[in-house]
């Protein structure tokens, strides 16, 4: 396995059957060109197997802070090791950019996924609610 950093539209269209749905190249040249997004592509024979993104944020009184946005491994990569590796390559990515964390949202029953945050070092930081705005086709998507 080999972890990367996609750079460019077409390494993130050709991850597409990692994420919730289709790519579309004019959101993956936004993602790029938006500082402080990030994609890390675990590749196992050439094809991409799994991927994490990030954002990091930046706050006047905080510094900055990665926020470990999405991450997804192919079906039939699960169980090896991925995941957590690609938790550790963003959590490295973090320390080089001086963010003093990282954190994820995980839903309290997503049992497979805080197995792999706390297999990477994650701590539990306790229960909290997420609260969502829906916007919808106002702002553009044409789902």
């Amino acid at each position: 396995m080999e972890i990367r950093r996609a750079t460019t539209v077409a390494e993130l269209v050709a991850a597409e059957h990692l994420y919730d749905g289709p790519a579309r190249p004019e959101w993956a040249e936004r993602f790029l060109a938006a500082p402080g997004h990030l994609m890390l592509i675990a590749y196992v024979g050439g094809a991409p197997a799994g991927m994490v993104s990030g954002i990091e944020m930046l706050h006047p009184d905080k510094g900055a802070e990665m926020c470990l946005y999405e991450l997804s491994v192919d079906e039939p990569y699960r169980r090896r090791g991925i995941g957590r590796a690609l938790t550790e390559a963003l959590a490295a990515v973090a320390r080089e950019r001086g963010c003093y964390d990282m954190w994820v949202g995980v839903d309290t029953d997503n049992d497979p996924a805080l197995a792999t945050y706390r297999s990477a070092g994650g701590a539990d930081d306790g229960e909290f609610a997420m609260l969502t705005w829906e916007f919808g086709d106002e702002v553009g998507r044409t789902d």
